[in-house]
């Protein structure tokens, strides 16, 4: 279930890594996904799953500046306008067979900030191969509707995917 953020509990319980995460709208309100690379270790699991851009914010970064980061680091794309934001934070949980492996075993999940925002430049500007210092995160890319997005989302993020399209589902249309 998504939940804002809860302070983590005592007692050494693993806590939530925070992150952002980013919907990119077209000029058409069609919504920007990548096909996660497959690679052993991975967070999300093995399996040929798409996603929204999404990744860390550093500490201190304020989130905004940090989808902004993220964003170029994952797709290149500079040519963007922030629209909204979701104010509150949303979790997940990983699985317990990723759990106390993924993120070197640190956190249980994430707890993310969203941010939807217009790309305003050519498809051209788009390079998913990764900037020096950074894992490839992207194998191939795509346009999609928002109501395609459930299906092709790692089953523990389609909560968090449900509240996002919820909020900014309405707004993802033609510029």
């Amino acid at each position: 279930m998504t939940k804002t953020h809860q302070p983590d509990a005592p007692g050494g319980e693993r806590g939530y890594r925070p992150c952002v995460g980013i919907m990119v709208l077209n000029s058409a309100g069609l919504v920007w996904i990548g096909q996660r690379s497959d690679t052993p270790g991975d967070a999300e699991g093995r399996g040929l799953w798409w996603q929204m851009p999404q990744g860390g914010i550093d500490d201190g970064e304020d989130p905004e500046r940090a989808a902004l980061r993220e964003l170029f680091e994952e797709t290149g794309m500079k040519s963007v306008e922030v629209m909204a934001s979701i104010a509150s934070w949303l979790t997940y949980d990983l699985p317990p067979e990723l759990q106390g492996k993924a993120w070197g075993g640190r956190y249980r999940g994430q707890k993310q900030r969203w941010f939807l925002m217009r790309f305003k430049g050519p498809d051209r500007e788009i390079n998913i191969l990764p900037a020096p210092g950074h894992e490839r995160e992207f194998d191939t890319w795509r346009w999609a509707s928002a109501g395609e997005l459930m299906e092709l989302i790692v089953p523990f993020k389609r909560p968090v995917y449900a509240a996002v399209i919820a909020e900014f589902g309405p707004l993802a249309c033609p510029a």
